[in-house]
């Protein structure tokens, strides 16, 4: 599709194996593989990215698409535990959401989530738009904290009748 991809993390050995394969001929310039985590490196790449891939099978929370989003980089994710609780499906009709979302663990899945991302890529007011909308998204805890006075307020007040 045109895109440089870049790996960082360790994960199953043979995975390891593939990526770091797949980044020599003919894709060498294309595809990056670090296996292994550095803090810096990992900001650095959020920083220079336009996309954050996280097709993860299961991810009870996931910190990876909030820093992403920090950074402008709009992901593009598995909609699983916590990726489908903070990542908004992009609508392409309304120009509104928080990333590409797909459900299926397949490849094919994901290929088609980021063939969706890549067709707001090439529109420059609607990425424009699209990262600004999700470096707006507060997801900090005195947000949330508020959000759970709020409710424990409204149950107060039902019970209260």
């Amino acid at each position: 599709m045109g895109v440089n991809l870049i790996v960082l993390g360790k994960g199953d050995d043979k995975y390891q194996k593939l990526l770091k394969k797949a980044s020599g001929p003919p894709y060498k310039g294309r595809i990056f593989v670090h296996i292994g985590f550095e803090e810096r490196l990992a900001h650095l790449i959020y920083a220079g990215s336009d996309f954050f891939l996280m097709p993860s099978q299961y991810e009870p929370c996931g910190l990876g698409q909030l820093i992403a989003m920090k950074y402008g980089t709009v992901p593009i994710a598995r909609k699983t535990g916590g990726l489908a609780d903070t990542i908004q499906d992009y609508d392409h009709v309304t120009h509104t959401g928080t990333g590409f979302l797909f459900r299926d663990y397949s490849p094919y899945a994901m290929q088609d989530a980021v063939k969706r991302g890549l067709c707001v890529f090439t529109v420059k007011a609607k990425m424009k738009k699209l990262v600004s909308d999700i470096m707006g998204k507060d997801f900090s805890w005195s947000r949330s904290a508020d959000n759970y006075l709020e409710l424990y307020r409204a149950a107060g007040r039902k019970a209260g009748k």
